[in-house]
Parts: C-alpha cells; structure tokens; sequence
C-alpha cells in the first residue's frame, strides 16, 4: 500500500482528499501547516506529497524547497488555485514533479499520482567517495573525517555505516540490511550493535547528539539521512 501524506488547510478538501485516496488503497496521512509538514514527511516516509502552495505562513513552496535542500527525493504534486505559467515553472524548478491547479477533477488527480509513482526508478544510489555536513568532511575512501580540519577518531565500521546512510538520505534503512552491508551476513552482530555505532555517530558528528538533526531514528525500523 503506497503511502501519501497531504498539506493542505483546506479541511473540507483534505476531509475529500483522505476518502478518495483511501477508496484507491492508498495510506493517508495529512497535515494543515507548512510548519509541520517537513517533520511529518521526514518521520512518515511517504511515498508522493500533495503540497498546497498557499500554505498559512510556510508556504509550499518552501517546503518544497526544504525537503529538497534536506535530499528528500519524494515525488511532489503542488495544488494551487493560482494558474499562472509563472507559478507553475517555480513549482516546478524547485523541485515539484507535477503541478495541479484547483478546481481538479478528483479522478485526474488520483491518475497523476500513480503517473508519479510509476515514473519512480528502481536503482542503486550512487557510490560516494566524499560528504559534506556542516563542518565535517568525510572521505570514504581514505576512512578519514574532520571537523574544521581537525581529525575526528572514527572506525571502520563507524565510516561504511555512514556512507550507507549517506547514499541513501531519505530513506529509511533498516537495522537489518544496515547488518548486512556493513558487517555482512556471516558476522552475525546484533542489531544492538547497530544502535551502538549509530549513537557512537551521532556523539562524533551530531551538534547535539541527545538531539540529532541529521541521523535520525525512525521507531520500529531503524534510521534516516537527512544532513
């Protein structure tokens, strides 16, 4: 079952929305601020966003703009009562997938979004050899970090379960292929052990790490990328 999570302030259409997509076999889940929205995306993990642009203080277009500055490649569907051309291609080059104008056909809408879903490629994410995060710099070949040119003491294992999350930021990565990839399967470590190397991460890399903002936990599953 495709998950959607839908930002609109409109409750009536959200109301409308939620029936629809629900009778289609979607999951939905929905939110009537921008504020809220890029939390809300970040701990459902949904597979396509509904996005109103005139959002309430953050706009949709902002928000559009956040996920995409945080490498949230989740296809996006902007609504908008505003037409323009000029509105639709900002939408658009700010990272939007589609563009609706409201009043929409109900049934349109729902054809869009399995447009988007089907149009979603199955591949493996790019081997990295570098990442960037603030001050820190990690060179995954040379298994070697810093922080503002100093060096940061990091494992071996500490380093390949970064990248792993890194390549997938996004993305949930379960405990269990985190295990597999990093230690494989003959290891047999515990997912303990997971949770250990994540917190030992998150006190090297992390400004707060009782507070993380770029290795985050999802309950039940296991961690998202977002820095």
């Amino acid at each position: 079952m495709s998950k959607i999570v839908i930002v609109d302030d409109e409750e009536q259409l959200l109301r409308g929305l939620t029936a629809t997509f629900n009778l289609e076999g979607f999951s939905v889940v929905t939110h009537p601020t921008g504020e809220g929205a890029i939390n809300l995306v970040l701990k459902e993990n949904p597979d396509l966003i509904l996005l109103d642009v005139m959002l309430p203080g953050t706009s949709g277009v902002d928000v559009c703009r956040e996920l995409r500055r945080k490498g949230i490649d989740t296809p996006i569907i902007m609504l908008s009562a505003r037409g323009e051309e000029i509105d639709r291609v900002l939408g658009l080059e700010i990272g939007a997938d589609d563009y609706v104008t409201k009043p929409f056909s109900l049934r349109e809408l729902v054809a869009r979004v399995r447009v988007c879903l089907r149009r979603q490629p199955t591949r493996s994410p790019e081997r990295i050899s570098r990442y960037r995060m603030g001050d820190v710099e990690v060179d995954f070949e040379s298994y070697r970090a810093t922080r503002a040119g100093v060096s940061i003491d990091m494992t071996p294992k500490e380093i390949e379960l970064l990248r792993l999350l890194v390549e997938h930021r996004g993305q949930v990565v379960t405990r269990d292929r985190i295990l597999n990839e990093v230690w494989g399967i003959d290891a047999m470590p515990t997912t303990r052990t997971v949770d250990t190397h994540i917190l030992r991460l998150r006190q090297k890399l992390e400004d707060d790490p009782a507070n993380p903002r770029s290795i985050l936990s999802v309950y039940g599953e296991g961690y998202r990328f977002v820095g």
